[in-house]
């Protein structure tokens, strides 16, 4: 069984108390939602591109991270770019150093 954290709770006990009530978004929500998904989902094209080593190893390691697989979290940082959304956070890894030889992953 899982432990919930207290917003959890909250929440769990305010839906057994029968607190909650659903709530049915308007037409123009509905077509606002809809045409978000689709536009975030729609993947129709492939690209290629070369990465560096440790640039790949810190995208799979933040993918974990956020528990995303990595592709999906270089497409989502790609779409929030073009779209003006992208807001930059810092990482709870370790940054990494630039250069060869600074580098621990980089002989």
């Amino acid at each position: 069984m899982k432990n919930h954290d207290e917003f959890e709770k909250d929440i769990l006990d305010a839906y057994e108390k029968g607190d909650l009530i659903s709530t049915k978004p308007s037409t123009k929500e509905k077509e606002k939602y809809k045409a978000a998904a689709q536009a975030t989902s729609l993947k129709d094209r492939r690209v290629n591109i070369r990465l560096s080593s440790p640039d790949l190893l810190d995208i799979q390691a933040r993918a974990l991270e956020d528990g995303v697989p990595y592709q999906t979290l270089i497409a989502s940082v790609l779409h929030k770019y073009v779209s003006g959304r992208l807001v930059e956070t810092p990482s709870r890894l370790a940054t990494r150093t630039t250069g060869r030889g600074k580098n621990p992953r980089i002989p």
